[in-house]
């Protein structure tokens, strides 16, 4: 019998992607039946202005459990994670935060029968050896990063507390994030943030990837709907649960520099590759994400073009910019 969602706890509700999924879920399920929570990040006041919000520390499970019994809490979004290029400055922050903060979680759940746990993974659990492209959802794990490693092991937590103890536990592998609300928190991907930011203010940017590092992609509202899409499947008719890949498009900096100078014609873009290009070069080309379109119904709605005259157009309006 499927549980239905009640009370949602939004963790890392402060992030790039948990500040925009839990505005979405207020709106669908209710503002006061959405509890936002973040470390030590002020919410913005929009979000705090929507509905509760408090802090917690993932790592400390009773700061946790506090806000579960308080509200009596069914369903987490477990967005709370130290991303990519941050990981590799604090490899032991981001086990921590990403493992300990997942097991958590997951004994919480237990504790509380909760109806449903989402963890999102990441395009990061791959490495050397996986097909570049159109890479399978059954292929090599072999990470590169830290945060690789975290999200490698909370797939297989996840599907582990799935099968041991049959709680219900979803999670999707997120391709980089593009978003005109929030900015990126430290990751690989966030070059294709930066470069709208740019372009609009000083019609030029740096890049830290070279010019044809192809990564698969995703336009935040596309990543909100296949995130509560997911969540609101039949449980019945997922044969996997933890580790659905999710695409959308995939592109280099230079296609995206072109995609960008039909709307500024006199935008530059310059390379300077760091080390987040080795990062980078341990991750696929494209996806295949047939499991996630047969299993729940996943189809994305924007590409490449639209997502650049989307960007541009609200960042424009933010920044003041004709």
């Amino acid at each position: 019998m499927k549980k239905e969602m009640k009370k949602i706890l939004v963790t890392g509700s402060v992030g790039q992607i948990g500040s925009e999924l839990t505005m979405e879920l207020r709106q669908r399920y209710g503002a006061e039946n959405v509890i936002a929570t973040g470390r030590k990040t002020q919410p913005s006041e929009k979000l705090r202005n929507s509905g509760p919000f408090h802090f917690i520390d993932v790592t400390k499970i009773e700061t946790v459990e506090e806000i579960v019994r308080k509200y009596d809490i069914d369903t987490v979004y477990h967005m709370a994670a130290i991303l990519s290029a941050k990981g590799e400055q604090n490899p032991q922050l981001c086990w921590k935060v990403n493992i300990d903060g997942t097991i958590n979680i997951l004994e919480l759940g237990l504790r509380y029968e909760m109806a449903r746990i989402i963890i999102p993974s990441s395009i990061a659990v791959w490495g050397p050896g996986v097909p570049l492209d159109n890479t399978p959802q059954e292929t090599v794990l072999k990470p590169t990063t830290m945060y690789g490693v975290t999200k490698v092991a909370g797939e297989l937590l996840g599907d582990y507390y799935v099968r041991r103890f049959g709680l219900d536990v979803r999670g999707l592998r997120y391709p980089g994030i593009i978003s005109h609300e929030t900015l990126p928190g430290g990751g690989t991907t966030d070059y294709a943030v930066e470069i709208f930011y740019e372009a609009i203010d000083k019609r030029r940017y740096k890049c830290f990837l070279r010019e044809d590092t192809m990564l698969p992609m995703m336009y935040m509202p596309d990543c909100i709907e296949a995130t509560i899409r997911l969540a609101e499947a039949d449980f019945s008719k997922l044969k996997h649960h933890c580790d659905f890949n999710v695409a959308a498009m995939s592109f280099t900096p230079a296609q995206l520099a072109a995609e960008i100078k039909k709307h500024i014609p006199e935008f530059e873009i310059t390379y300077e590759p760091d080390f987040r290009q080795e990062i980078a070069d341990s991750w696929p080309n494209s996806i295949d994400d047939s499991a996630a379109r047969e299993e729940w119904g996943w189809q994305p709605k924007w590409d490449l073009a639209s997502m650049t005259e989307d960007m541009i157009k609200h960042l424009k309006a933010k920044r003041g910019r004709s």
